[in-house]
């Protein structure tokens, strides 16, 4: 997790300069621990095959003088990137579209390599990049141009400006669309972005930048950073950001909106979900059970969005659950390489340990494995939980892997009331054929979404963001350009 400064550089040795002039770095707040100490303790991160176990590459962290210098050349270019017409933009995202398509195999067997995604799932969350590219090309002129507003003014409008240097830290489960999804709206809204990306995919990393520049967006409009975490904050500090955006867990959102609260910068923040998925006695269970069996698997159940606990009515509850075990057993496990496999591997060891502590402890409250639960490293396999009651860890916390909760509700009114028992608040689904009475629940959920008869998903064309511990602020649609954008008021009187 994210870790507050234990010391702030207050000078940068000449050796440490290159080629950098004195008067470019003094007006900068410096980065992490002192330099001099930086050049004794320089890491690495490591890629590393979740599935093989392998080593893919190994990445040095980016000293101070070389954040500094990202830091300027992001400055330089904002000037006059948010000056370009937007007509000019949108012709560059045509161009990403285009390279995205082109790359979409080496992309998909890229994020198979690094996090174990399955790769005709990876084929598909390219092709969701695309999408998103193509929503900002048909909206972007309008959604960026003023606005008039009748006032008692000659003339008066809101004029959409660009903040200037946005930093990104980004997740590791949707390596590219959680990245396109903010950058495409944002570049195209003016800014430029500082692109802090998890630790196991900075292949992934180095791909989207490649991607955007040979797109034709100016150097230094978008810049992949790599840092330890002691070097966070003072790059929030730093006068080039204007915000953040952060997808991650709930603890790191609360650290990084510490931070940034420090230093008023705006902040964007997508945690933690517990989804509910409730399921009353009139759902089409033989039109709907693959939807929720992919609500629950997908991404082999590494999406803050899946499904985590299955609460369904007490009379359909041993048909679901027969139905529902019977479409996992069928789901093909295996090499994230191989075109059939629809469950990959975890991404990292640690997630499978932290998966079988929270079924152990939930077993040891009086929970029942019903299907699944055999771990081997970042092997994990499907797995189906029932007996769970609201005080488990199975329940209350988030669960990032191929675990289902499947919950017996005496009635709907109960279903309905576990759903709400969560401190999180990004999504819900439900599924019924009484349409009138899931919207009526609808309207009294806090979450960010419901979705009634489909998983909760990201759709370019709708705002996608959390309530209470899964964050706050919006991604996609006109919001989510809008988030980082200076709505400024012009006010004429003739």
């Amino acid at each position: 997790m994210l870790t507050q400064t234990l010391f702030i550089l207050t000078w940068i040795p000449k050796c440490e300069r290159g080629n950098n002039k004195a008067k470019n770095i003094k007006h900068k707040k410096p980065i992490g621990v002192p330099s001099i100490v930086n050049l004794f303790l320089m890491k690495t991160f490591k890629s590393i095959n979740p599935f093989t176990g392998k080593t893919i590459a190994t990445y040095p962290i980016d000293s101070n003088v070389m954040i500094l210098d990202k830091l300027d050349r992001t400055r330089e270019v904002q000037a006059s990137w948010g000056a370009v017409r937007i007509e000019k933009k949108i012709t560059l995202l045509e161009k990403l579209t285009v390279l995205l398509s082109e790359r979409k195999g080496v992309f998909a067997k890229l994020m198979a390599e690094e996090m174990g995604k399955p790769i005709s799932q990876g084929r598909s969350e390219i092709e969701k990049c695309i999408v998103c590219c193509n929503y900002y090309i048909a909206h972007s002129a309008h959604y960026l141009a003023d606005e008039k507003i009748e006032t008692d003014a000659s003339e008066s409008y809101i004029s959409y400006d660009p903040l200037g240097c946005i930093l990104a830290i980004m997740p590791w489960n949707y390596p590219f669309w959680q990245v396109v999804r903010f950058a495409v709206p944002n570049l195209t809204a003016g800014n430029t972005i500082i692109l802090k990306h998890a630790d196991n995919v900075l292949g992934c990393a180095g791909a989207i930048q490649e991607l955007f520049i040979d797109a034709g967006y100016p150097k230094g409009s978008i810049q992949t950073i790599t840092v330890a975490h002691e070097q966070i904050e003072a790059i929030i500090a730093n006068e080039v950001i204007k915000g953040v955006t952060l997808t991650g867990s709930t603890k790191a959102g609360t650290a990084v909106a510490a931070i940034a609260g420090k230093n008023l910068k705006k902040t964007v923040l997508e945690l933690g979900g517990n989804n509910a998925c409730v399921v009353l006695k009139d759902a089409n269970l033989d039109k709907y059970l693959s939807v929720m069996v992919r609500a629950r698997m997908s991404n082999t159940g590494q999406s803050c969005i899946a499904a985590k606990r299955f609460i369904v009515v007490a009379e359909i509850y041993a048909t679901f659950l027969e139905k529902f075990t019977k479409a996992v057993v069928q789901l093909k496990v295996g090499d994230p390489l191989h075109e059939a496999t629809e469950i990959g591997v975890l991404a990292r060891p640690d997630l499978g340990a932290n998966l079988k502590d929270q079924v152990a402890n939930s077993i040891a409250m009086g929970a029942v494995v019903h299907l699944g639960n055999e771990v081997n490293e970042c092997a994990f396999t499907p797995t189906i939980i029932t007996n769970v009651t609201a005080d488990m860890p199975l329940f209350k916390e988030e669960t990032f892997g191929p675990i289902a909760v499947v919950i017996n509700a005496a009635n709907e009114e109960e279903a309905l009331t576990l759903a709400k028992e969560t401190k999180y608040g990004l999504g819900t689904m439900i599924f019924t054929e009484s349409i009138a009475k899931a919207t009526e629940f609808a309207r009294t959920l806090e979450d960010g979404a419901v979705f009634i008869n489909e998983m909760v998903k990201s759709d370019p064309r709708l705002p996608f963001g959390g309530t209470k511990k899964s964050g706050y602020g919006k991604e996609l649609s006109k919001d989510g350009m809008l988030e980082f954008v200076n709505k400024k008021v012009i006010y004429i009187n003739k």
